[in-house]
C-alpha cells in the first residue's frame, strides 16, 4: 500500500507537533477544553442512530416469548463501561474475555435466556453504549 501525505499548513503542523507531545491526561484535558470551549461534542453523531434501531428490536424481540440470543453488535466509545457491564452480566467473564468481546464484535453475550435476563442485558449493554440486537 503506498502511503498518501496530505499537505497541511505550517500553522497546522505545529500544532500537532504540539499536541503529539501531550500525555494521555493532557489529551484528555485538551479534548475536554476544546468541547467547552466550542460547544460541541467529541460523540460521533452516527452512533445515535444504531441505538435508535436496537432499542426498537428489543420490544419486538421480547414481545415474541421463549428464549432469546443478546448479540452486541457495537461496543461503542466507551468500552470500559461496556466491559463492566460484560462483566455484571456474566460475572465468570474474566477482564480479558469482556475487552476480547468489545473487540471481537458481532458476539454473543447470552445464548438461550429467559426474555427478562434477555431485556436486562440488553439495558446494561446500552446504558454503557453498546449497540445489541436480540434473536
Amino acid at each position: 500500500m503506498a502511503e498518501e501525505t496530505k499537505k497541511v499548513s505550517e500553522k497546522v503542523e505545529k500544532v500537532v507537533e504540539e499536541v503529539a507531545k501531550l500525555s494521555v491526561l493532557e489529551l484528555s484535558e485538551l479534548v475536554t477544553a476544546l468541547q467547552d470551549k466550542l460547544g460541541v461534542s467529541a460523540m460521533p453523531v452516527s452512533q445515535a442512530a444504531p441505538a435508535a434501531v436496537a432499542g426498537a428490536e428489543a420490544p419486538a424481540a421480547a414481545a415474541e416469548g421463549g428464549n432469546q440470543t443478546v448479540i452486541m453488535t457495537a461496543a461503542g466509545t466507551q468500552k470500559i463501561n461496556v466491559i463492566k457491564a460484560l462483566r455484571e452480566i456474566n460475572p465468570n467473564l474474566t477482564l480479558m474475555d469482556a475487552k476480547g468481546m468489545t473487540e471481537a464484535v458481532p458476539a454473543e453475550v447470552l445464548k438461550d435466556a429467559k426474555p427478562d435476563e434477555v431485556k436486562s442485558a440488553a439495558e446494561k449493554l446500552k446504558a454503557a453504549g453498546a449497540t445489541v440486537e436480540l434473536k
